[in-house]
């Protein structure tokens, strides 16, 4: 099974563990700890006192925020004054016990007071997402291990925006004692804590609507993260508190559903479904005959009926035969118009990749943002050795899509985005599993018509959208739509928020 990571298809190397990390002792204290360790009786009779706004936040010391509901979490953060300049910064960790999750959070550029808020996760699973913030959507790019620019089609021009190093073991996220989350059901949990954590304590944004995001493997990410979300909101009423207004998921080139998914890379080869065929006749014949068995014996052994070793010698004859011709051509996987830029183990195709892992382990900016003292000294982009633990564990052959079309039925909105040139998680496979998604508009989305959708006056892609459920692809970009088509994924976000068609 090919991995929708910003890696491709790495070996499983060996990389550093958080088992290697010593127990924490952070440089920093605690100024506030509000809540740690109460129990719900002591929030019914008062005792637990939310910090109310960001005012009383240190640049220097990290604040501790607890909560009655999860007696295991904590958050710590600060000011960080980084990366954009012209709005309010953030960073710490997610507590939880012995495991620390690193996160970033931006506010609004327009007006933080009354603006959305979004998540945002890259996928993997393992990668950091210091490249969705540095690479893509975020208020600065790297451009060197020694600059970064200010970014005007940050999604933070008209939203509050989290990005976070999850699960365990990604970026700067770590544990003491080499725990490990491997599997998304367990990472949900984590992110929805700590999302109720958030806005029990910061009453300015309670009620505003938020917007889970993510690319890649957050196709598998953020349906389960927004269902636990939603889920949670049931607990967070009875203890007479706000519910979190999920108002959406956003899912760029996501894999979503594996079993549409590894099909369609014939079609992003052999035909022009979004460039010419870029394999030779022979192989994509080949291929062709290919595909028919390829999908019996994942539909047999992944989804009718849940086999793990038939499964797993399903991947294996899909990918030798449909994924490995592909990779052997050196095109970019994720983007089939061009050819990758380097040893994909080395740059992922992309150099600014390193630029960014040099930059992120530059003392001077670890100090600014608050980074534990205790966290590898070599930024790693992607974990191995966290993608491996939740390949293992089968995690990906879950059908995510289960999930949209239970948040569709609850009213949250979906957006799937995709980059036309992308293969990896591509616009074929995900156009697939919408038009087979069950759901009470699924008629009406089917009988539906691609139609192009502009920008400026421009066609900027093509899109089908019913009711809270849209798809748009968008011309020229590839996996990491802001990064190749900035402006247009900014104009895209802005009329999803807004509740606007396209």
């Amino acid at each position: 099974m090919v991995w929708c990571r910003l890696s491709g298809l790495l070996a499983v190397a060996a990389v550093t563990s958080a088992a290697q990390f010593p127990l924490v002792q952070p440089n920093v204290k605690a100024q506030n700890i509000p809540g740690s360790g109460f129990g719900a009786d002591q929030y019914d009779a008062g005792l637990f006192t939310p910090l109310g706004d960001f005012s009383t936040l240190s640049t220097d010391e990290f604040t501790t925020l607890g909560h009655p509901l999860f007696p295991n979490y904590n958050v710590r953060i600060k000011k960080s004054d980084f990366c954009d300049g012209t709005v309010g910064t953030y960073t710490g960790y997610i507590d939880v016990q012995a495991r620390h999750l690193f996160f970033y959070f931006f506010e609004s550029r327009n007006d933080p007071a009354k603006d959305d808020v979004i998540f945002w996760t890259n996928g993997g699973p393992g990668c950091s997402s210091s490249l969705g913030l540095f690479m893509e959507l975020g208020p600065c790019r790297v451009t060197s291990p020694d600059n970064s620019t200010f970014n005007p089609y940050s999604w933070n021009a008209n939203a509050n925006i989290f990005f976070v190093d999850q699960p365990i073991g990604v970026g700067f996220s770590y544990a003491e004692y080499g725990e490990t989350v491997s599997t998304t059901p367990e990472a949900a949990k984590d992110i929805a804590a700590f999302v109720a954590i958030f806005f029990e304590h910061f009453s300015q944004f309670k009620g505003r609507a938020f917007h889970m995001a993510g690319e890649s493997y957050g196709g598998r990410y953020i349906p389960v993260f927004a269902a636990e979300v939603y889920d949670q909101n049931t607990k967070l009423v009875e203890a007479g508190l706000t519910p979190v207004n999920l108002s959406s998921v956003m899912i760029g080139n996501g894999c979503t559903d594996f079993a549409t998914m590894v099909p369609s890379y014939y079609d992003m080869t052999c035909s022009p479904a979004s460039v010419a065929p870029i394999m030779d006749i022979s192989s994509c014949v080949r291929m062709k005959q290919a595909v028919p068995r390829c999908q019996e014996a994942l539909q047999k052994s992944c989804v009718d009926r849940f086999d793990s070793m038939g499964c797993e010698a399903a991947n294996l004859f899909c990918e030798v035969e449909i994924s490995e011709p592909f990779f052997d051509t050196g095109y970019n996987p994720y983007d089939i118009s061009k050819p990758c830029d380097g040893p994909i183990s080395d740059t992922l195709c992309y150099p600014v990749t390193k630029a960014i892992g040099a930059y992120l382990d530059r003392p001077d900016v670890r100090k600014q943002i608050g980074v534990d003292g205790f966290v590898s000294a070599n930024f790693s982009s992607c974990s191995n050795e966290v993608g491996a633990a939740f390949h293992a564990a089968d995690d990906e052959i879950f059908p995510t899509q289960f999930y949209i079309g239970a948040l569709l039925e609850r009213g949250v909105r979906a957006l799937i985005y995709v980059g036309a040139n992308d293969w990896i998680c591509n616009w074929v496979g995900n156009d697939r599993m919408l038009l087979d998604l069950e759901w009470t508009g699924q008629e009406a989305f089917v009988k539906e018509s691609l139609t192009e959708w502009t920008v400026d006056g421009a066609a900027a892609g093509l899109t089908r959208n019913v009711g809270p459920l849209t798809f748009a692809t968008i011309y020229g970009a590839g996996h990491m739509v802001p990064y190749d088509k900035p402006a247009e994924s900014l104009e895209l976000t802005k009329r999803w928020l807004a509740g606007k068609e396209l």
